[in-house]
């Protein structure tokens, strides 16, 4: 234990001089009085923002507490308590058991049993990840929840932001003693996850921007639209890098500091009653973790409740936490203020060292050094259930004076909080709609954004259009100038039936789109930033632009190089046909990315379905051979419908002939002999059949062709319909992907 220390204690807030900043909010004439009401989350902070830029010339967040007293403004006295009471959750686990370890035991007959617990499986048991956890959060403050890496830091996250599968989660939640409902909940908080996750080709002032449209009303005006974004960005401090793309590893962009206080950003911008942070100082140095602590702390002093998790705060970041929850294996072995860690380890027997700076440090590794003894932390944890029940605890109840949910939420829409298009209802449950704008606006902000971070990477089309090039050159070159011949008729069955499959396996690259999109899209959803059926509309017009570029340079690239029939109209025909190919696929590709969550699996799927597809199509077997018990994967495959729309294109001229007199013995053992003995079998053949066959006698026309391959059922134009439609059907199983998919909850 000696190597456990600790220094004094330091102050609740930062000791820095407070500089005077009512000069500034009434030149911008937001002076407040004692009994007005209190300035808005953006209102509050520019102010700050615009004083320390003028005496300092420095635009990041001040490091000096807000003193709400210096500003003549009356204390909040409509505060949120969330209240969070015996949780537990438990999750089935496999059990790592090996073979031999299953006889591990054995009777004092000397006869092995099994090591099993009656009425528990063999192969899996229970794991316990949060047990019995109890605590408060208010608004003004910041609670921490502090463990070891598997402690259940981010799974008491999950649990007080409702992402935790209702059933699963014992124990209750609630918001001023009444039961916060799961819809409710989603539009009056915000959850920020650990990853930052943001559109790489976007500035931060378009991410912001971005976020705002989502969630600020029409009732707003583009202009205050624009000055909350601008607000926020000196808030955040990023000022200086407004301008600058987010980034990726490709792309230089922001750093990890600034890029977290993006990501923070995005989630206040229609600043939440209550914000969950999961581990936002994760990665960061000191600096700029204490930087977004600070930009948490001024959230919290603006009327929100703050809740993040952290692994091991420094020194400074100590000083603006609030409370502390420290678990250990999913129980609390400390609820309380920073300040009395010191007295609480100091009862428990284990004093903190007066040269130990962090406190933090010395309980987590007290708490370390417990779970790896015996005993591990029991004696901890019900010392802290002791000391919670003594005078050390403070009620949070006489601090709600009286007022319901319904009454605080109200109250706090009238003084500015969540603007996303609150009203004053009379239910509770209607104080804020659950989305802020309609479906079309959500979907001409999302085609907006997706196309701006598109337009930004033109590799990736060029990349695409690369391939289509390419393949049609290819194709153009080998069947250059098809003949009206046999062979030729041959040939053109073979390069349809490639140049359909191509267009198929050339939308494979749309697997990886949304799967790079897909936790942008969960987080975004799971707070109502827009409606999933609203992104579905917006992510397929998006695609349409780039399909249609690809189909006509496939099909210019082609048609007439190859010398297909039909002239303008059928070239029209053909590019229809390529485009609702291009449609079709893309829209399968998309619902596969929503069912399967990783690209090189999402991969082997998309080609060994396309490969079975092919193989189905009706040109390496005919329709009528196929086995009855494999004829419905004929009309499932997409490239069944294309594939004969092209063909009925190309063959439907019943005057257009492919086989004259002696070509009939063309792609048979008889096509080696000499033209004149083809000439006298051609003539004996004739006087057998009683008929008139000279050597330029019309034997078959495309007609015949269609009919030998079995592609008469539906005209042209209905195979093209048929394989739009399956584009649309696609689409409509994506959604439902989306809608089932991304619950975003633990089960």
């Amino acid at each position: 234990m000696s190597r456990f220390g600790t220094g004094n204690i330091p102050p609740a807030r930062d000791n820095g001089e407070v500089f005077d900043w009512r000069q500034t909010m009434e030149d911008e004439e937001l002076t407040v009085s004692s009994s007005g009401p209190s300035p808005t989350l953006g209102h509050l902070l520019k102010c700050v923002g615009d004083a320390r830029k003028e005496m300092t010339g420095d635009e990041t967040p001040v490091h000096q507490v807000l003193e709400m007293g210096e500003a003549n403004i009356e204390p909040r006295s409509l505060p949120f308590v969330l209240s969070f009471t015996n949780l537990t959750y438990s999750v089935n686990v496999r059990r790592k058991m090996a073979l031999p370890a299953i006889f591990r035991r054995t009777n004092q007959l000397g006869v092995a049993t099994a090591d099993h617990i009656p009425g528990e499986s063999m192969l899996t048991g229970t794991k316990t990840l949060l047990n019995d956890i109890s605590g408060e959060a208010r608004d003004g403050e910041i609670l921490a929840v502090l463990g070891a890496s598997g402690s259940g830091k981010s799974t008491l996250i999950d649990a007080l932001a409702n992402r935790i599968a209702k059933g699963s989660l014992k124990g209750a939640v609630t918001l001023n003693g009444e039961a916060l409902e799961s819809r409710l909940l989603k539009v009056i908080s915000a959850y920020v996850m650990q990853d930052d996750l943001l559109y790489p080709m976007l500035t931060v002032e378009e991410t912001l921007m971005s976020a705002a449209e989502f969630r600020l009303p029409r009732t707003l005006s583009k202009s205050k639209r624009k000055a909350r974004v601008e607000a926020l960005i000196d808030q955040l401090g990023l000022r200086n890098a407004a301008k600058t793309v987010i980034g990726d590893e490709g792309h230089r962009g922001v750093s990890g500091g600034e890029r977290r206080r993006v990501s923070i950003g995005i989630d206040i911008i229609h600043d939440p009653i209550i914000l969950f942070l999961d581990e936002p100082t994760s990665g960061l140095d000191s600096t700029s973790a204490f930087m977004v602590v600070k930009v948490l702390q001024r959230i919290a002093q603006s009327g929100s409740i703050v809740i993040m998790s952290v692994h091991q705060p420094s020194y400074r970041i100590l000083g603006l936490l609030d409370r502390l929850i420290f678990l250990s294996r999913g129980q609390t072995v400390y609820s309380g203020p920073p300040m009395n860690l010191p007295l609480f380890f100091a009862e428990f027997g284990h004093p903190i060292p007066p040269d130990n700076e962090n406190r933090t440090e010395f309980a987590l590794d007290l708490i370390r050094e417990l779970e790896g003894s015996p005993g591990g932390t029991k004696s901890l944890v019900e010392f802290n259930k002791q000391w919670q029940s003594t005078k050390h605890t403070r009620s949070y109840e006489a601090g709600t004076n009286g007022l319901s949910m319904k009454e605080a939420i109200s109250a706090s829409i009238s003084k500015g909080k969540l603007v996303s298009g609150a009203t004053n209802d009379a239910s509770s449950t209607s104080l804020v709609p659950t989305f802020a704008n309609s479906f079309w606006v959500e979907m001409a902000v999302l085609s907006k954004r997706s196309i701006t971070n598109s337009r930004r990477m033109p590799e990736l089309f060029g990349i695409r259009l690369g391939a289509v090039l390419i393949t049609g050159s290819i194709l153009a070159t080998i069947y250059w100038q098809l003949d009206n011949s046999p062979k030729g008729a041959q040939e053109r069955l073979g390069f349809f039936a490639f140049a359909m499959s191509t267009t198929f396996y050339t939308c494979a690259d749309a697997l990886p789109v949304f799967l790079q999109e897909r936790y942008i899209f969960l987080r975004e959803t799971a707070y109502n930033a827009y409606r999933r059926s609203s992104y579905v509309l917006s992510h397929s017009l998006t695609s349409l632009p780039a399909l249609i570029f690809l189909s006509f340079a496939f099909a210019a690239t082609t048609f007439f190089a190859v010398g297909l029939d039909g002239g303008l109209s059928g070239f029209l025909f053909y590019f229809l046909i390529i485009f609702a190919s291009f449609w079709a696929g893309n829209s399968f590709v998309t619902f596969l990315s929503g069912v399967v969550p990783h690209v090189m699996l999402g991969y082997t799927i998309v080609v060994a379905l396309l490969a079975y597809f092919l193989l189905f199509s009706g040109f390496f077997i005919n329709r009528n051979r196929i086995p009855s018990y494999w004829i419905w994967f004929h009309y499932v495959s997409l490239v069944k419908y294309p594939y004969e729309g092209v063909l009925q294109n190309e063959f439907n001229d019943p005057a257009k002939c492919y086989v004259r007199g002696v070509q009939i013995f063309d792609n048979t053992p008889l096509g080696a002999v000499s033209q004149a003995m083809k000439v006298n079998l051609l003539k004996s053949l004739s006087n057998t059949l009683g008929m008139g066959i000279t050597s330029s006698t019309c034997v078959a026309t495309g007609v015949d062709i269609l009919k030998q391959q079995g592609t008469t059922d539906l005209s042209k134009w209905n195979c093209l319909w048929v394989t739009v439609a399956r584009g649309f059907f696609f689409r409509i199983l994506f959604y439902f992907a989306l809608l089932m998919g991304s619950k975003n909850k633990r089960r």
